[in-house]
C-alpha cells in the first residue's frame, strides 16, 4: 500500500504517524523519487530556504487539516464534523493560494470516479459537504486554491493520467479526517452535543489537545456556537506515505468562556437556506477557506 499507517493511535503520543490506508487507489501513483522519502526525508518547516519537493513539502510546510460543525444550515451526519480541507501554511502564518490556474481542476467527482476512487468520492459526498448544496464547486475550490500550492502535490510527483496529483491529494485528505473524529473525541470527555448544556473552552480545548497528543488543537466559534477545528502538522516526506507530526496550532482560535455545542437540528442540503449558506460561504471564501 502506498498509504501505510497512520495517526491510528494519536492518544499514545505526538510523535510522527503514518496515515491508515484508504485503500489502493494510490498504489503506483507515487513516482520512484516518492516512494523512496522515507530514508531521508527532513520533517518539514526545518530548513525555509529549501525548495519544495515531492519528498519535502515547502514553502507551505505547515499543514491544518480544518473541520466544520455545520449546524444550520446542516452538513454531513449528525455524529460527526465534515472536511473544510486542508491547507498549507508556510509555517508563519503566512501562506500562498491559487498557485498553478492551469492545474484547477474542474468536475473533480470525475477525476475521482475516472482514477477508481469511488469510495472516497462516496464518503466525500456526506463528509465533505457545501453549505451551499454545491459540493462540487467547494472541492475544486479547495483543491485550486490550497491543493495546487504544495510542492509535493505537483503533477510531476504523478505519473499516469492527468489530474492524478489531485486525486492523490484527495485521497490523502479523506485519510486523514477519518483518524481525525471530532467528534468521537470530544464525546469520550463527556461533550456532546446540547440544546441545553455549554461547555467550558478550557475543557473543549483540553479535550481534543489530550486526544490529539498533548499538541494544541485550534479551536473557533461563530459566536457562541463551535464551529470549527484546526489539527496542525508538519510532514516528514510525501503526505502520502510519509509521517505526519502532530505539532501545536499557530493560531490557537477564539470562543468565549461557555461554549454552546448544538445539534444539527437545522435544515438538510435538500433544503437548505440559499441565503444563509451563501453568506458564510462568501465569508468563508473571503478569508482562509
Amino acid at each position: 500500500m502506498v498509504l501505510s499507517i497512520i495517526l491510528a493511535v494519536m492518544t499514545a503520543s505526538a510523535g510522527a504517524k503514518p496515515l491508515s490506508s484508504n485503500g489502493n487507489v494510490l498504489e503506483g501513483l507515487l513516482r520512484r523519487e516518492a516512494k523512496s522519502c522515507d530514508g531521508s526525508a527532513k520533517q518539514s518547516c526545518e530548513d525555509g530556504k529549501t525548495g519544495g519537493t515531492c519528498c519535502f513539502e515547502a514553502p507551505g510546510g505547515l499543514l491544518m487539516q480544518t473541520q466544520f460543525w455545520d449546524t444550520n444550515p446542516v452538513t454531513g451526519p449528525d455524529d460527526s464534523w465534515t472536511i473544510h480541507g486542508l491547507w498549507p501554511d508556510n509555517c508563519d502564518g503566512t501562506f500562498s493560494s491559487n498557485c498553478d490556474p492551469d492545474r484547477a481542476y474542474n468536475n473533480i467527482a470525475s477525476l475521482l470516479s475516472d482514477a477508481g476512487a469511488n469510495s472516497t468520492l462516496s464518503f466525500m459526498k456526506d463528509y465533505w459537504q457545501d453549505i451551499n448544496g454545491d459540493d462540487e464547486s467547494f472541492w475544486e475550490h479547495e483543491w485550486g486554491k490550497h491543493g495546487t500550492c504544495m510542492s509535493t502535490f505537483e503533477a510531476d510527483c504523478f505519473p499516469g493520467s492527468k489530474g492524478a496529483e489531485a486525486v492523490a491529494f484527495f485521497e490523502t485528505t479523506v485519510s486523514l479526517f477519518k483518524n481525525l473524529t471530532t467528534y468521537d473525541f470530544l464525546k469520550d470527555a463527556g461533550i456532546e452535543p446540547s440544546s441545553s448544556k455549554t461547555y467550558s473552552y478550557s475543557e473543549i480545548k483540553s479535550a481534543l489537545s489530550n486526544a490529539a497528543g498533548g499538541v494544541d488543537v485550534q479551536v473557533s466559534c461563530e459566536g457562541s456556537q463551535l464551529n470549527s477545528v484546526a489539527y496542525y502538522f508538519n510532514i516528514i516526506g510525501s503526505p502520502v506515505n510519509g509521517n505526519w507530526v502532530p505539532v501545536d496550532a499557530l493560531d490557537s482560535g477564539s470562543c468565549p468562556s461557555k461554549v454552546s455545542y448544538t445539534p444539527k437540528s437545522g435544515q438538510r442540503s435538500s433544503a437548505r437556506s440559499i441565503e444563509a449558506a451563501s453568506k458564510r460561504t462568501a465569508q468563508r471564501r473571503a478569508t482562509v477557506v
